[in-house]
């Protein structure tokens, strides 16, 4: 599972991705923001082409994998409306040593927000909105990037 629509348990997936091989654990957790160019956010809602997401999410996995020695990654992505402080990504990396670890979580989630087709509405509280997006993807018309 890649995208979901309840809480991260952090808690649960940090514990899950322990190894007895590893000396390193790396975890991102990307947040739910009360301000964003210059303006106050509400909430966010995602949304996400879960179908076209999968794969991509396993194509990016794998490379990191591929490229350095893990003994363990996970990343999931929440969907749906987040208020401020909520976990919208996490990305956890293990390997025998930190460097690796970190190399990998940074390389995994810096293609996830430029390649995985997720949508991002900022809703704030003038009332206004914004769609981004991690990718160059078309959103009810829209093109969207960051």
């Amino acid at each position: 599972m890649y995208i979901t629509s309840t809480n991260i348990n952090i808690p649960e997936l940090f514990a899950q991705s322990h190894h007895p091989h590893s000396g390193a654990m790396v975890l991102f957790s990307g947040e739910v923001r009360g301000l964003n160019k210059g303006k106050e956010v509400d909430y966010l809602e995602y949304e996400a082409h879960e179908a076209m997401a999968t794969p991509v999410f396993e194509a990016i996995l794998k490379e990191a994998q591929e490229k350095w020695p893990l003994n363990g990654v996970t990343c999931i992505h929440r969907v749906g409306k987040l208020e401020i402080s909520a976990c919208a990504v996490v990305v956890i990396t293990s390997s025998a040593h930190r460097k690796d670890a970190y190399a990998a979580n940074r390389y995994i989630i810096d293609r996830v927000k430029a390649e995985v087709p997720i949508w991002k509405k900022e809703v704030y509280k003038d009332g206004s909105h914004d769609w981004g997006s991690n990718c160059e993807c078309n959103h009810h018309g829209k093109t969207t990037s960051h």
